[in-house]
């Protein structure tokens, strides 16, 4: 994955709008749109999209983790 590719894949992955991520990650829409098809996506825009996909990974790890406690709960009642 090339740098340039880091705001599309967020936006896909995480379901959102240019506008949206831009708003998350405190930049204008245009901003983002810029970066998506550019080569110079700059250190902290990379390292806030990723951070953006750490949490979408630890909320589904988390709910997955909630979901085995539940079962885990009703077989030891």
């Amino acid at each position: 994955m090339t740098e340039a590719n880091i705001v599309k894949k967020t936006c896909k992955e995480l379901g959102l709008t240019y506008k949206h991520l831009g708003e998350l990650i405190g930049l204008s829409e245009g901003s983002i749109k810029r970066l998506a098809t550019s080569n110079e996506v700059n250190t902290q825009v990379i390292k806030s999209c990723e951070m953006l996909l750490q949490i979408k990974s630890l909320e589904h790890k988390l709910i997955k983790l909630e979901t085995f406690k539940a079962s885990l709960k009703s077989i030891l009642e």
